[in-house]
């Protein structure tokens, strides 16, 4: 089942407790201090409604905003034409993407990579990375942790219930294949009082450190830092989400 399809349209009400502010904000200044300034062609990849994209637009990036899911482009046009932003959006799978010109950087948050859910599809997203970035240029990204999915989220269910909306949200960790199963069901009230239910399966994967660094260089490219997320501080144990900048 397509993922992101009935659950796009209830999206961001969901994501309203998402500090996307900080977390666009920590991205800016790791884009700055790697040379890709406010002037910089950035793609990002796994964009969804387009949260971030716009604030990179409103800090001058000329940006491109991929994604899989036309429901969540769909949403992430309007709101960019609401804003008066400039955004492209595209609906291609970073698996197996090209974009017209050679940007000067990429992104990805929200933990969208974790959506690819093998070693070899990750070598995919790389290779695509490393053809449509320019030679100097950043790919920066946040990954959850094997230790999120397998001691913090496996085995809860969450559920939330507001006035034209609700959902319930399940967990199961496999261990062996490091997969974290999501089914979600969505309930969305129509204008007659009724509700629509859809239902969606998402499947995340928890990546090793060295998994991560064996497809980055596979593809010719290099791990210049790992930090513990929103920090500069080198991932532990109990690190729940990572970001990667890694460099062609």
């Amino acid at each position: 089942m397509d993922a992101y399809t009935g659950f796009a349209y209830v999206y961001d009400e969901y994501m309203d407790n998402i500090p996307y502010e900080e977390w666009g904000q920590y991205m800016i200044a790791l884009l700055k201090e790697n040379g890709v300034s406010g002037d910089s062609s950035v793609l990002e990849l796994g964009c969804g409604t387009g949260t971030v994209t716009r604030m990179l637009a409103k800090e001058g990036y000329d940006c491109v905003g991929l994604d899989m899911s036309e429901d969540m482009l769909s949403i992430a046009s309007e709101k960019t034409f609401e804003e008066g932003s400039q955004v492209i959006y595209t609906c291609q799978d970073m698996r197996d993407f090209e974009v017209p010109y050679e940007v000067d950087g990429m992104i990805s948050i929200g933990d969208s990579m974790n959506y690819i859910t093998s070693v070899p599809d990750l070598e995919s997203v790389f290779a695509c990375v490393s053809e449509n970035l320019k030679k100097g240029g950043v790919f920066i990204f946040d990954l959850k942790t094997i230790h999120f999915f397998r001691d913090i989220l496996a085995e809860n269910t969450y559920a939330e219930n507001r006035e034209d909306s609700a959902f319930i949200w399940d967990n199961y960790y496999d261990e062996k294949e490091r997969n974290n199963e999501y089914e979600l069901a969505v309930f969305v009230k129509n204008e007659d009082g009724t509700f629509d239910r859809f239902e969606e399966q998402h499947y995340q994967h928890g990546f090793t450190i060295d998994e991560v660094t064996g497809a980055v260089n596979k593809a010719g490219l290099t791990v210049k830092n790992v930090y513990n997320a929103f920090t500069k501080d080198m991932p532990d144990d109990k690190s729940e989400r990572l970001y990667f900048v890694i460099e062609k």
